[in-house]
């Protein structure tokens, strides 16, 4: 029973040891993101990035036997493990193929025309909206990562470089759009003057404020 623990223990310990820490990946691999970078202006930090997410700093089923670092789907050739992803013979080839994917497939070819090799932000969003992940939150990690380990500090940025600013698809009202509009009744007012002035209907202010007389008082606010 002894030996049986101690071999348990031992093994945890060789498990533990083979696991890669992020920093570690991101030292091995920060080389042919700039590489590819530098050759195809697609910012390192995001291929970084990328290849953290999606291969759990290289800790993965897929990038342990397969050499696959960007969770590229296809055919393979390996017997230790049943698999819907492609292999790679190195963890260089899986990044140069991401890429290639980039550069000679439709939508994401035409990132090029709208993102420079700085704007990780962009590429990320970019990316995603092109159907890479089908997570609606792939991007906002991955952009996540780069803040999180400065990865945008092997992009090369030019000193003064600007992050472009990219308005939301989804703009949250203001919490004073949100306010329901009053209107404070002055001596001589009535619902007629009121409704000309704010340009809307008698019938619609005696809706909105529950009225059944036209009477009001000086003083008194109404819901517009």
């Amino acid at each position: 029973m002894k030996n049986i623990f101690t071999f348990w223990i031992l093994l945890l310990s060789v498990i533990t040891l083979k696991a890669q820490n992020t920093e570690d990946y991101i030292t091995e691999h920060a080389t042919i993101a700039q590489t590819l970078m530098h050759e195809h202006k697609i910012p390192a930090s995001l291929i970084l990035a990328v290849a953290i997410h999606e291969s759990a700093s290289g800790n993965s089923r897929i990038a342990q036997y397969l050499n696959n670092h960007f969770g590229v789907k296809g055919p393979n050739n390996n017997s230790e493990i049943r698999s819907s992803y492609r292999d790679y013979l190195s963890a260089e080839e899986s990044y140069n193929h991401f890429v290639e994917i980039m550069e000679t497939r439709s939508p994401f070819n035409n990132l090029f025309g709208k993102y420079d090799q700085y704007d990780y932000k962009g590429w990320a969003r970019g990316i995603q909206r092109s159907g890479y992940a089908h997570s609606r939150s792939w991007a906002s990690q991955v952009i996540a990562l780069v803040k999180k380990h400065e990865l945008y500090q092997y992009d090369e940025r030019p000193e003064g470089y600007e992050e472009p600013v990219y308005k939301s698809a989804y703009k949250k009202k203001s919490s004073k759009s949100r306010l329901t509009k009053t209107y404070t009744v002055k001596p001589g007012d009535n619902l007629s003057v009121i409704a000309k002035k704010k340009g809307v209907t008698v019938k619609s202010l005696m809706i909105k404020n529950g009225l059944k007389k036209a009477n009001l008082k000086p003083g008194q606010k109404i819901k517009l």
